[in-house]
């Protein structure tokens, strides 16, 4: 089958949605299964919306057996959001995801995703909320009369706020009409399936997937040699932080909850890793730099075994993550983990058994889990405890299986006026 995918970013691009992207394609070609992904130039994110951000050339490109048709973003100019915001109050919902005024846009995309020309025996779809980029995908699977599968990544933010600010924008009315127009939606947990239930998708659609992990690719990195370069003592508790620097990740609060813990008890460093968002170099302005927070930036292969090595604690106390990969990565170093009781993450880690659950901003929660993880014997018991379910929970080839088997299994696409599931031939 001719399986094309369609997503913001790819790789060399940083992120989750774009490792996975790369991942599966890479699965589908090794099945053999031909592979066309559609994204755009942006490799630094702000280039989705901006000029002169890191990006790569406009073309086509055989990339270890997958095609990838990269295209240019449009409407990377001053003023775009008052336009496309104006543009977006039109009440259709098919036009207002194409105009979603702070999402990245693609002409070309979109016109070559419109000729019946185009090879395609199913369409898939990777990664809310970027939604004019879907739409293109859902634009080819209609011109091609194929199914349309979407894999949303929703983030859910904190469950106790009814007006959560993340859940508000991953479940915009556009974004609903994107989910109803799907023959399958990927999820990667129940409470992610929940979700996706509660937006009025029948659960004959929903497929829960999951994420897996594969141990040698994050492992085997050099301890002694990292903390050297860090500056860190054999004998200091080292909290490392693996993500898009910001608020809606948790590093603000991380900061904030380690302070208090460097002041009035044992001594803590944090290792940040990933690059830095402008929320967060807004904080550091007025909060740093403090000689016991070490910033990495972005990573190498081989940089991410050796900040796996390093440190004795991995935090992430995020409110924009669907499942958290890194979680798995730090159980293959068997390190403790924390997170925030936000979204799918809360279905991902066992609170108490192999890390600690922190109610989305308490501060005295994150503070407690980290004083108690300063504690050798509980560091070891609950890093032991998440290694141990790698290889029964989170295998990549059981996940893989999953996804090619539901893009790939003979059905016809939704009726787009009825939008009703025609049964599987």
């Amino acid at each position: 089958m001719h399986v094309a995918q369609f997503v913001h970013r790819y790789p060399p691009a940083l992120g989750g949605a774009e490792a996975w992207t790369a991942r599966l394609s890479k699965s589908l070609v090794a099945a053999g299964h031909t592979v066309t992904v559609w994204t755009t130039t942006a490799i630094d994110l702000s280039a989705l919306t901006r000029r002169g951000r890191e990006e790569m050339r406009v073309g086509i490109s055989n990339e270890s057996g997958v095609t990838v048709r990269r295209y240019q973003p449009s409407y990377r100019w001053a003023g775009r959001r008052t336009l496309l915001k104006a543009a977006s109050l039109v009440p259709n919902r098919s036009w207002q995801s194409l105009t979603v005024p702070w999402g990245p846009i693609s002409r070309g995309m979109w016109r070559d995703a419109g000729r019946d020309t185009e090879p395609a025996d199913v369409v898939h779809a990777i990664a809310f909320p970027y939604a004019a980029i879907i739409r293109s995908g859902l634009r080819l699977a209609r011109c091609r009369g194929v199914p349309f599968v979407i894999t949303p990544f929703l983030h859910l933010g904190d469950p106790d706020d009814p007006d959560d600010r993340i859940r508000r924008a991953y479940s915009a009315p556009h974004l609903r009409w994107l989910l109803r127009q799907a023959d399958r939606v990927l999820v990667q947990t129940p409470t992610e399936g929940e979700a996706v239930r509660g937006m009025g998708i029948p659960a004959s659609r929903i497929v829960l997937q999951g994420l897996g992990v594969d141990p040698a690719e994050c492992t085997g990195g050099d301890r002694p040699a990292a903390r050297a370069r860090w500056g860190i003592a054999p004998n200091e508790v080292v909290v490392g932080h693996l993500a898009n620097q910001s608020a809606e990740k948790g590093t603000i609060d991380l900061l904030r909850a380690a302070a208090d813990v460097f002041r009035n008890g044992p001594r803590l460093r944090v290792v940040l890793a990933g690059p830095a968002m402008p929320s967060f170099m807004n904080f550091w302005k007025e909060f740093g730099p403090v000689p016991w927070v070490t910033q990495l930036g972005p990573l190498s292969d081989q940089q991410k075994r050796d900040f796996f090595s390093g440190i004795d604690v991995f935090a992430l106390p995020s409110r924009s993550d669907s499942f958290g990969l890194v979680f798995l990565e730090a159980w293959a170093n068997e390190l403790p983990v924390i997170g925030y009781r936000a979204g799918g993450v809360a279905d991902v880690l066992r609170d108490g058994t192999d890390g600690f659950l922190v109610r989305c901003g308490d501060l005295t929660g994150l503070k407690e889990a980290l004083n108690r993880l300063t504690d050798a014997g509980a560091r070891w018991r609950l890093g032991t405890a998440g290694r141990e379910r790698l290889g029964r929970e989170f295998r990549w080839d059981d996940k893989l299986r999953i996804a090619r088997e539901t893009l790939t299994e003979r059905r016809n696409p939704i009726d787009a006026n009825s939008n009703k599931s025609i049964s599987i031939v």
